[in-house]
Protein backbone atom coordinates (compact mmCIF):
# COMPACT_ATOMS: atom_id res chain seq x y z
CA UNK A 1 0.00 0.00 0.00
CA UNK A 2 1.60 3.23 -1.09
CA UNK A 3 1.67 5.95 1.59
CA UNK A 4 -0.06 9.33 0.61
CA UNK A 5 2.01 12.64 1.87
CA UNK A 6 -0.97 14.91 3.18
CA UNK A 7 0.40 18.91 3.06
CA UNK A 8 0.32 21.06 6.25
CA UNK A 9 -0.49 24.52 5.49
CA UNK A 10 0.68 25.66 8.20
CA UNK A 11 4.17 24.73 7.92
CA UNK A 12 3.98 25.92 4.74
CA UNK A 13 3.28 29.27 5.50
CA UNK A 14 5.95 29.10 8.61
CA UNK A 15 9.03 28.07 5.77
CA UNK A 16 8.06 30.92 3.60
CA UNK A 17 8.06 33.27 6.85
CA UNK A 18 11.49 34.36 8.14
CA UNK A 19 10.42 35.70 10.91
CA UNK A 20 8.52 33.13 12.78
CA UNK A 21 9.96 31.37 15.75
CA UNK A 22 9.81 27.94 14.32
CA UNK A 23 11.05 28.76 10.58
CA UNK A 24 14.31 27.17 10.35
CA UNK A 25 12.98 23.79 12.95
CA UNK A 26 10.12 23.49 9.93
CA UNK A 27 12.58 24.05 6.94
CA UNK A 28 14.81 21.19 8.34
CA UNK A 29 11.58 18.87 8.78
CA UNK A 30 10.04 19.73 5.38
CA UNK A 31 13.37 19.08 3.72
CA UNK A 32 14.23 15.79 5.93
CA UNK A 33 10.71 14.79 4.78
CA UNK A 34 11.43 15.62 1.06
CA UNK A 35 14.44 13.69 0.87
CA UNK A 36 17.42 16.04 0.33
CA UNK A 37 19.58 18.18 2.91
CA UNK A 38 18.13 21.12 3.13
CA UNK A 39 14.51 22.41 2.72
CA UNK A 40 14.90 24.59 -0.01
CA UNK A 41 11.29 22.93 -2.53
CA UNK A 42 8.48 21.50 -1.19
CA UNK A 43 5.22 20.59 -3.20
CA UNK A 44 2.87 23.46 -2.90
CA UNK A 45 -1.16 23.34 -2.66
CA UNK A 46 -2.03 22.90 -6.38
CA UNK A 47 0.87 20.36 -6.67
CA UNK A 48 3.23 22.90 -8.18
CA UNK A 49 6.90 22.87 -6.57
CA UNK A 50 6.98 25.95 -4.06
CA UNK A 51 10.85 27.37 -3.96
CA UNK A 52 12.41 29.02 -0.96
CA UNK A 53 13.44 32.50 -1.86
CA UNK A 54 15.87 33.19 1.10
CA UNK A 55 17.51 29.55 0.60
CA UNK A 56 21.40 29.61 0.09
CA UNK A 57 22.44 29.83 -3.40
CA UNK A 58 18.79 30.38 -4.64
CA UNK A 59 18.93 30.69 -8.68
CA UNK A 60 16.58 33.56 -9.14
CA UNK A 61 14.48 33.89 -12.37
CA UNK A 62 17.28 35.50 -13.87
CA UNK A 63 19.76 33.28 -12.88
CA UNK A 64 21.74 35.14 -10.57
CA UNK A 65 22.77 33.21 -7.09
CA UNK A 66 20.88 34.87 -4.15
CA UNK A 67 23.57 36.52 -2.18
CA UNK A 68 22.73 35.45 1.50
CA UNK A 69 22.69 38.63 3.80
CA UNK A 70 23.29 36.50 7.16
CA UNK A 71 26.81 35.94 6.86
CA UNK A 72 26.50 32.04 6.27
CA UNK A 73 28.17 32.02 2.44
CA UNK A 74 31.28 34.80 3.91
CA UNK A 75 31.90 31.81 6.16
CA UNK A 76 31.32 34.41 9.09
CA UNK A 77 29.73 32.05 11.03
CA UNK A 78 26.76 34.37 12.17
CA UNK A 79 24.12 33.06 10.17
CA UNK A 80 21.20 30.87 11.52
CA UNK A 81 20.49 27.38 9.91
CA UNK A 82 23.79 26.93 8.48
CA UNK A 83 24.00 23.02 7.97
CA UNK A 84 28.37 23.32 7.90
CA UNK A 85 30.49 25.95 8.39
CA UNK A 86 31.74 27.07 5.02
CA UNK A 87 34.97 25.80 5.46
CA UNK A 88 33.74 21.84 5.81
CA UNK A 89 32.16 22.91 1.68
CA UNK A 90 34.64 23.95 0.21
CA UNK A 91 36.89 21.62 -1.72
CA UNK A 92 39.95 20.31 0.01
CA UNK A 93 43.37 20.64 -2.26
CA UNK A 94 46.22 18.88 -0.92
CA UNK A 95 49.85 18.99 -2.42
CA UNK A 96 51.62 16.04 -1.54
CA UNK A 97 54.75 16.68 -3.63
CA UNK A 98 55.42 19.72 -4.91
CA UNK A 99 57.60 21.14 -8.23
CA UNK A 100 58.52 24.21 -6.00
CA UNK A 101 57.50 26.49 -3.14
CA UNK A 102 56.15 30.46 -2.85
CA UNK A 103 57.13 31.28 0.08
CA UNK A 104 54.64 34.11 1.93
CA UNK A 105 56.07 36.57 4.91
CA UNK A 106 53.08 38.02 6.50
CA UNK A 107 52.35 40.83 8.44
CA UNK A 108 50.08 38.54 10.91
CA UNK A 109 49.01 42.43 12.13
CA UNK A 110 47.40 41.72 15.48
CA UNK A 111 48.18 37.80 15.26
CA UNK A 112 45.53 37.20 12.15
CA UNK A 113 46.22 37.46 8.69
CA UNK A 114 45.19 41.27 7.19
CA UNK A 115 43.11 41.76 4.04
CA UNK A 116 46.70 42.60 2.54
CA UNK A 117 48.15 39.25 3.84
CA UNK A 118 44.80 37.60 2.10
CA UNK A 119 45.97 39.08 -1.33
CA UNK A 120 49.00 38.20 -1.19
CA UNK A 121 48.59 35.22 -0.57
CA UNK A 122 45.91 34.78 -3.51
CA UNK A 123 48.88 36.28 -5.49
CA UNK A 124 51.23 33.00 -4.91
CA UNK A 125 48.55 30.78 -5.75
CA UNK A 126 48.09 31.98 -8.99
CA UNK A 127 52.25 31.58 -9.15
CA UNK A 128 51.83 28.05 -7.44
CA UNK A 129 49.12 26.83 -9.84
CA UNK A 130 49.99 27.90 -13.15
CA UNK A 131 50.88 24.86 -14.36
CA UNK A 132 48.52 22.06 -13.77
CA UNK A 133 51.26 19.45 -14.65
CA UNK A 134 53.65 20.25 -11.98
CA UNK A 135 52.19 22.54 -9.23
CA UNK A 136 53.49 24.42 -6.72
CA UNK A 137 52.92 24.89 -2.87
CA UNK A 138 52.68 27.73 -1.00
CA UNK A 139 54.59 28.44 2.00
CA UNK A 140 53.78 30.68 4.50
CA UNK A 141 56.40 32.03 7.07
CA UNK A 142 55.04 33.45 9.82
CA UNK A 143 57.13 34.94 12.95
CA UNK A 144 56.16 34.51 16.32
CA UNK A 145 53.46 33.75 18.06
CA UNK A 146 49.45 33.66 16.31
CA UNK A 147 45.27 33.50 16.62
CA UNK A 148 45.00 32.65 12.98
CA UNK A 149 43.14 29.38 12.31
CA UNK A 150 42.49 30.16 8.89
CA UNK A 151 45.63 29.67 6.65
CA UNK A 152 43.93 26.56 4.67
CA UNK A 153 40.86 28.60 3.33
CA UNK A 154 43.78 31.41 2.50
CA UNK A 155 45.38 29.38 0.21
CA UNK A 156 48.36 27.86 2.42
CA UNK A 157 49.42 24.57 1.43
CA UNK A 158 52.75 24.42 4.25
CA UNK A 159 52.75 26.14 7.05
CA UNK A 160 56.21 27.03 9.01
CA UNK A 161 55.97 28.91 12.15
CA UNK A 162 59.34 30.40 13.37
CA UNK A 163 59.20 31.18 17.30
CA UNK A 164 62.34 32.17 19.56
CA UNK A 165 62.46 35.06 21.86
CA UNK A 166 64.67 36.90 20.02
CA UNK A 167 62.03 37.43 17.21
CA UNK A 168 59.33 38.81 19.22
CA UNK A 169 58.85 42.83 18.81
CA UNK A 170 61.05 44.63 16.17
CA UNK A 171 63.90 42.48 15.96
CA UNK A 172 64.51 42.99 11.87
CA UNK A 173 68.43 41.13 12.28
CA UNK A 174 67.12 37.93 14.12
CA UNK A 175 63.90 37.77 11.25
CA UNK A 176 66.31 38.45 8.57
CA UNK A 177 68.33 35.35 10.12
CA UNK A 178 65.68 32.97 10.31
CA UNK A 179 64.60 33.89 6.20
CA UNK A 180 67.69 32.66 5.50
CA UNK A 181 67.61 29.77 7.72
CA UNK A 182 64.28 29.17 5.37
CA UNK A 183 66.16 30.11 2.43
CA UNK A 184 68.94 27.70 2.95
CA UNK A 185 66.38 24.65 3.48
CA UNK A 186 64.43 25.00 1.10
CA UNK A 187 65.52 27.51 -1.54
CA UNK A 188 61.97 28.73 -2.58
CA UNK A 189 60.98 29.99 -6.18
CA UNK A 190 60.00 33.44 -5.15
CA UNK A 191 59.13 35.46 -1.64
CA UNK A 192 56.40 37.38 -1.69
CA UNK A 193 56.42 39.78 1.21
CA UNK A 194 54.18 42.77 2.17
CA UNK A 195 55.26 45.88 0.75
CA UNK A 196 53.87 47.39 3.98
CA UNK A 197 54.53 49.73 7.05
CA UNK A 198 53.91 47.09 9.52
CA UNK A 199 57.36 45.26 8.59
CA UNK A 200 57.45 43.75 5.63
CA UNK A 201 58.82 46.63 2.84
CA UNK A 202 61.79 46.96 5.62
CA UNK A 203 61.98 43.16 6.01
CA UNK A 204 61.78 42.04 2.38
CA UNK A 205 64.48 45.09 1.31
CA UNK A 206 66.75 43.56 3.59
CA UNK A 207 65.93 39.99 2.59
CA UNK A 208 66.86 41.34 -1.21
CA UNK A 209 70.09 42.57 -0.03
CA UNK A 210 71.18 39.44 1.72
CA UNK A 211 70.27 37.02 -0.85
CA UNK A 212 71.72 39.88 -3.72
CA UNK A 213 68.68 39.90 -5.53
CA UNK A 214 66.89 43.09 -6.89
CA UNK A 215 63.23 42.98 -6.11
CA UNK A 216 59.90 44.50 -7.29
CA UNK A 217 58.75 46.64 -4.64
CA UNK A 218 55.27 48.46 -4.96
CA UNK A 219 53.76 45.51 -7.14
CA UNK A 220 50.14 45.11 -7.98
CA UNK A 221 49.38 43.32 -10.99
CA UNK A 222 50.94 40.11 -12.08
CA UNK A 223 50.97 38.58 -15.61
CA UNK A 224 51.83 35.27 -17.57
CA UNK A 225 54.89 36.63 -20.12
CA UNK A 226 55.23 33.25 -22.55
CA UNK A 227 58.76 35.06 -24.18
CA UNK A 228 60.50 35.87 -20.59
CA UNK A 229 59.61 31.70 -19.66
CA UNK A 230 61.54 31.13 -23.34
CA UNK A 231 64.41 33.36 -22.77
CA UNK A 232 64.84 30.84 -19.35
CA UNK A 233 62.85 33.76 -16.66
CA UNK A 234 60.14 33.24 -14.26
CA UNK A 235 57.55 33.48 -16.92
CA UNK A 236 55.58 36.58 -15.37
CA UNK A 237 55.88 39.84 -15.78
CA UNK A 238 54.30 42.21 -12.85
CA UNK A 239 53.38 45.77 -12.62
CA UNK A 240 54.77 48.19 -9.86
CA UNK A 241 53.83 51.33 -8.83
CA UNK A 242 57.22 54.14 -8.91
CA UNK A 243 58.04 57.40 -8.99
CA UNK A 244 56.10 58.34 -5.98
CA UNK A 245 53.01 56.06 -7.60
CA UNK A 246 53.13 58.35 -10.32
CA UNK A 247 53.69 55.94 -13.15
CA UNK A 248 53.36 52.08 -13.54
CA UNK A 249 57.09 50.07 -14.54
CA UNK A 250 56.94 46.85 -15.80
CA UNK A 251 59.63 43.69 -15.71
CA UNK A 252 60.03 40.63 -15.49
CA UNK A 253 59.23 39.29 -12.31
CA UNK A 254 62.10 38.74 -9.76
CA UNK A 255 62.64 35.92 -6.86
CA UNK A 256 61.73 38.57 -4.60
CA UNK A 257 58.60 40.81 -4.57
CA UNK A 258 56.81 43.77 -2.45
CA UNK A 259 53.25 43.52 -3.35
CA UNK A 260 50.88 46.19 -2.18
CA UNK A 261 47.53 45.51 -1.53
CA UNK A 262 44.71 44.05 -3.65
CA UNK A 263 47.59 42.79 -6.03
CA UNK A 264 45.28 39.28 -6.65
CA UNK A 265 41.54 37.85 -5.58
CA UNK A 266 42.25 36.56 -2.40
CA UNK A 267 41.34 32.74 -2.11
CA UNK A 268 37.44 32.26 -1.85
CA UNK A 269 36.71 28.92 -3.48
CA UNK A 270 39.06 26.34 -2.13
CA UNK A 271 40.78 25.34 1.43
CA UNK A 272 44.57 23.70 1.16
CA UNK A 273 45.98 21.76 3.74
CA UNK A 274 48.17 23.92 5.58
CA UNK A 275 50.50 21.39 6.40
CA UNK A 276 53.37 21.85 9.29
CA UNK A 277 56.62 22.16 8.79
CA UNK A 278 60.18 22.66 10.69
CA UNK A 279 63.53 23.45 9.81
CA UNK A 280 66.15 20.71 9.69
CA UNK A 281 68.19 22.78 11.67
CA UNK A 282 67.84 25.19 14.88
CA UNK A 283 67.66 28.67 14.35
CA UNK A 284 71.49 29.87 14.61
CA UNK A 285 71.80 32.61 17.51
CA UNK A 286 71.60 35.76 16.35
CA UNK A 287 73.10 38.80 18.25
CA UNK A 288 70.88 42.05 17.72
CA UNK A 289 72.19 45.70 17.88
CA UNK A 290 68.88 46.61 18.21
CA UNK A 291 66.86 46.97 21.64
CA UNK A 292 63.04 46.41 21.39
CA UNK A 293 61.67 49.68 24.03
CA UNK A 294 58.05 48.21 23.40
CA UNK A 295 55.01 49.66 21.75
CA UNK A 296 54.50 53.36 21.84
CA UNK A 297 50.69 54.21 22.48
CA UNK A 298 48.75 55.56 19.56
CA UNK A 299 45.88 57.55 19.37
CA UNK A 300 42.63 55.06 18.33
CA UNK A 301 41.74 57.78 15.85
CA UNK A 302 44.81 57.56 14.00
CA UNK A 303 44.75 54.04 13.26
CA UNK A 304 43.75 52.74 9.85
CA UNK A 305 40.41 50.67 9.63
CA UNK A 306 42.10 48.38 8.00
CA UNK A 307 44.63 47.91 10.66
CA UNK A 308 42.22 48.34 13.22
CA UNK A 309 41.72 45.74 16.39
CA UNK A 310 38.74 47.13 18.07
CA UNK A 311 36.47 48.91 15.86
CA UNK A 312 32.88 51.04 17.10
CA UNK A 313 31.00 51.56 13.57
CA UNK A 314 28.14 54.36 12.99
CA UNK A 315 25.04 54.06 11.16
CA UNK A 316 21.43 55.59 9.99
CA UNK A 317 20.46 54.87 13.76
CA UNK A 318 22.71 56.94 15.44
CA UNK A 319 20.98 59.88 16.76
CA UNK A 320 23.29 61.37 19.46
CA UNK A 321 26.91 62.03 17.48
CA UNK A 322 28.51 63.29 20.88
CA UNK A 323 27.81 60.34 22.33
CA UNK A 324 29.41 58.21 19.92
CA UNK A 325 32.42 60.06 19.92
CA UNK A 326 32.72 60.13 23.46
CA UNK A 327 32.35 56.48 23.59
CA UNK A 328 34.89 55.99 21.03
CA UNK A 329 37.08 57.94 22.86
CA UNK A 330 36.53 56.37 26.49
CA UNK A 331 36.33 52.66 24.64
CA UNK A 332 40.02 53.26 22.71
CA UNK A 333 38.13 52.05 19.72
CA UNK A 334 38.80 53.27 16.50
CA UNK A 335 35.69 55.02 14.67
CA UNK A 336 33.73 53.33 11.45
CA UNK A 337 30.47 54.45 9.54
CA UNK A 338 28.15 52.60 7.09
CA UNK A 339 27.55 54.20 4.00
CA UNK A 340 24.54 56.06 5.13
CA UNK A 341 26.46 57.99 8.02
CA UNK A 342 29.08 58.90 5.64
CA UNK A 343 27.17 59.78 3.04
CA UNK A 344 24.62 62.04 5.07
CA UNK A 345 27.95 63.80 6.04
CA UNK A 346 27.95 62.32 9.80
CA UNK A 347 31.43 60.75 9.13
CA UNK A 348 34.48 61.41 6.47
CA UNK A 349 34.72 59.42 3.62
CA UNK A 350 37.65 56.89 4.93
CA UNK A 351 36.14 56.06 7.72
CA UNK A 352 33.23 53.94 5.59
CA UNK A 353 33.46 50.47 6.15
CA UNK A 354 32.17 47.75 3.31
CA UNK A 355 32.85 46.52 0.08
CA UNK A 356 31.70 50.19 -1.61
CA UNK A 357 35.00 51.06 1.51
CA UNK A 358 37.36 49.41 3.72
CA UNK A 359 36.95 46.01 4.38
CA UNK A 360 38.35 45.65 7.78
CA UNK A 361 39.64 42.79 9.97
CA UNK A 362 39.18 43.99 13.33
CA UNK A 363 39.23 41.57 16.99
CA UNK A 364 35.90 43.27 17.73
CA UNK A 365 33.57 44.93 15.77
CA UNK A 366 30.98 46.97 17.41
CA UNK A 367 27.94 48.13 14.76
CA UNK A 368 25.84 50.66 16.08
CA UNK A 369 22.52 51.68 14.71
CA UNK A 370 23.53 49.46 11.41
CA UNK A 371 20.78 47.43 9.31
CA UNK A 372 23.40 45.32 7.63
CA UNK A 373 23.32 46.13 4.56
CA UNK A 374 25.38 43.28 2.14
CA UNK A 375 28.18 45.59 0.92
CA UNK A 376 28.64 46.14 4.55
CA UNK A 377 28.41 42.43 5.75
CA UNK A 378 30.79 41.81 3.03
CA UNK A 379 33.75 44.34 4.61
CA UNK A 380 33.04 42.96 7.81
CA UNK A 381 33.51 39.36 7.20
CA UNK A 382 36.85 38.64 8.51
CA UNK A 383 35.92 40.51 11.78
CA UNK A 384 36.43 37.72 14.64
CA UNK A 385 33.74 39.10 17.06
CA UNK A 386 30.91 41.05 16.26
CA UNK A 387 28.49 43.04 18.53
CA UNK A 388 25.17 44.79 16.85
CA UNK A 389 23.47 47.10 19.20
CA UNK A 390 19.69 48.02 17.51
CA UNK A 391 16.36 48.72 18.00
CA UNK A 392 15.21 46.12 15.03
CA UNK A 393 15.68 42.15 16.39
CA UNK A 394 15.07 41.66 12.79
CA UNK A 395 17.69 43.43 10.84
CA UNK A 396 20.48 41.51 9.16
CA UNK A 397 23.24 42.77 11.24
CA UNK A 398 21.64 40.98 14.12
CA UNK A 399 21.66 37.72 12.72
CA UNK A 400 25.47 38.52 11.73
CA UNK A 401 26.41 39.50 15.22
CA UNK A 402 28.39 36.99 17.64
CA UNK A 403 26.59 39.12 20.39
CA UNK A 404 23.19 41.72 19.96
CA UNK A 405 22.02 44.12 22.02
CA UNK A 406 18.51 45.37 21.27
CA UNK A 407 17.45 48.77 22.55
CA UNK A 408 18.73 52.51 22.15
CA UNK A 409 21.90 53.29 21.10
CA UNK A 410 22.72 56.17 22.96
CA UNK A 411 21.06 54.61 26.04
CA UNK A 412 23.32 51.78 26.00
CA UNK A 413 26.58 53.85 24.71
CA UNK A 414 25.90 55.86 28.16
CA UNK A 415 25.46 53.16 30.19
CA UNK A 416 28.71 50.98 28.77
CA UNK A 417 30.67 54.22 29.13
CA UNK A 418 29.73 54.76 33.06
CA UNK A 419 30.65 51.17 33.59
CA UNK A 420 34.19 51.20 31.77
CA UNK A 421 34.71 54.65 33.86
CA UNK A 422 33.58 53.56 36.75
CA UNK A 423 35.51 50.36 36.71
CA UNK A 424 38.74 52.27 36.02
CA UNK A 425 37.94 54.88 38.91
CA UNK A 426 37.65 51.52 41.13
CA UNK A 427 40.86 50.35 39.65
CA UNK A 428 42.76 53.38 40.05
CA UNK A 429 41.88 53.83 44.36
CA UNK A 430 42.99 50.20 44.20
CA UNK A 431 46.08 50.87 43.13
Amino acid sequence: MSEIRRRDPRKEWIARNRRHPQHLSVLAELGSSAGQGAASEWLGPGGLVRRNPHAVGFMGPNGLKRIDRSGVQQGAGGGAGASAPAAERKPLVEIEAPAFLVAVVPDMAGGRLSGHDRDLLGLARRLADADPEAPGAVLAVVIGAHKEEGFGDAGVDRLLQLEAPELDGYAPEARLGALAAVEEAWAPRHWLVPDSRLGGADLGRRLAARLGERPATGVWQLEADAEARGEGGSGWRCTARGAANTVDIQRPLPRIALALAECAEPVSETRHAAEPLTLPRPLPAQLSRIEDLGQVAVDPAGVALAEAEFILSAGNGVRDWDGFHRAARVLGATEGASRVAVDDGFMPRDRQVGATGTWVTARVYVAVGISGAIQHLQGIQPCEKVVAINMDPGCDMIKRADLAVIGDSAAVLEALVALVEQQREEKRHAA
